[in-house]
């Protein structure tokens, strides 16, 4: 089954309190899903969108996730493998950020068959609209 999963995060300061939204899709459905966390920064809820996404599915799937995060992209297609050959240290031998967060997608990146697609944000693309409307909602006040 084909599935596309829709992502965003929020942040009200960098860090500061922060939300993220995902709207999963398939056979003509709909499940939208949202959280937040009272101390955290905008690519954590970029992450944290894309872990609850997945984390959602119930069985091996082929998944489509749309994001405006370039970190996420990059992170899960370019630089995971080597920053787990490396020890999780980056090129300049810095531990990797968001270490916990990257092993989570790892994990589910190996159960799952995911492709991603950037798409840029507050560009008017419907779904990226939408999901940031969900992410800015969960954001604690």
């Amino acid at each position: 089954m084909s599935i596309e999963i829709y992502t965003d995060g929020a942040c009200s300061g960098n860090p500061g309190p922060g939300g993220w939204g995902a709207i999963l899709c398939w056979n003509g459905h709909e499940k939208e899903l949202s959280g937040g966390k009272p101390e955290t920064t905008n690519n954590q809820m970029e992450m944290q969108a894309v872990i609850e996404g997945l984390s959602a599915l119930n069985k091996a799937s082929a998944v489509t996730i749309y994001t405006d995060s370039k970190y996420v992209k990059q992170g899960a297609e370019e630089w995971l493998e080597g920053w787990k050959a490396k020890g999780w240290k980056t090129a300049s031998k810095k531990p990797v950020k968001n270490q916990e967060l990257w092993e989570q997608i790892d994990m589910l990146l190996q159960f799952h068959n995911v492709t991603f697609i950037w798409v840029k944000g507050h560009s008017g693309h419907e779904m990226n609209e939408r999901v940031d409307k969900l992410a800015v909602a969960a954001v604690p006040r």
